[in-house]
């Protein structure tokens, strides 16, 4: 199954009536009207934007563009991490970071904020995940420790997942992560 199709295929299932007749709107000058008005759902939005090469997975610009405009970040970042990991995750190269990443995630709860400070996470990545995620906590921990792996790209080692763990008290976490 091809990862893209399944990405717009999980981006539609999360979007309401109101969203998908504001995206109709903005892609009036993409689409022509007589197609448009046949659209009942993201699903044939999205069918439409593939078949006249608006988007692809290689060119997703205007994708974001429309996520951004219907206030959806939360997909936003789900296509940026979606792009990102297509370039540098190869079959062969698995990240030596998910196995820590889920220690972490089952363990750290409420103190992930505290942990990405101390690895210089900037505050207004922090803010912008908290707002995207607020009533899961759980979705928080993952997407900061993914955004943290994203910041720092090649430079992001376990040693210094160990180190913030250590200088935020949390070592009962880091020797999890070091065994």
């Amino acid at each position: 199954m091809d990862p893209f199709l399944s990405l717009l295929h999980s981006f539609s299932s999360s979007m309401t009536e109101s969203e998908v007749s504001s995206l109709k709107f903005l892609c009036r000058d993409k689409i022509p009207k007589r197609k448009l008005e046949g659209v009942r759902s993201c699903m044939d939005l999205f069918g439409l934007l593939l078949e006249q090469r608006a988007i692809a997975e290689d060119s997703v610009d205007l994708l974001e563009t429309l996520l951004r405009a219907v206030k959806r970040l939360d997909l936003v970042e789900q296509l940026q991490q979606f792009v990102e990991e297509g370039e540098a995750n190869a079959p062969d190269q698995p990240d030596q970071n998910e196995k820590s990443f889920d220690i972490i995630y089952e363990n750290v709860g409420r103190d992930w904020k505290r942990l990405m400070r101390q690895l210089g996470l900037p505050e207004v990545r922090i803010d912008n995940i908290e707002a995207a995620y607020s009533n899961k906590l759980s979705e928080q921990v993952w997407k900061s420790l993914r955004e943290w792996q994203k910041w720092k790209g090649k430079n992001a080692k376990v040693a210094d997942l160990i180190k913030a763990l250590r200088d935020c008290c949390l070592n009962l976490v880091a020797d999890k992560v070091e065994q």
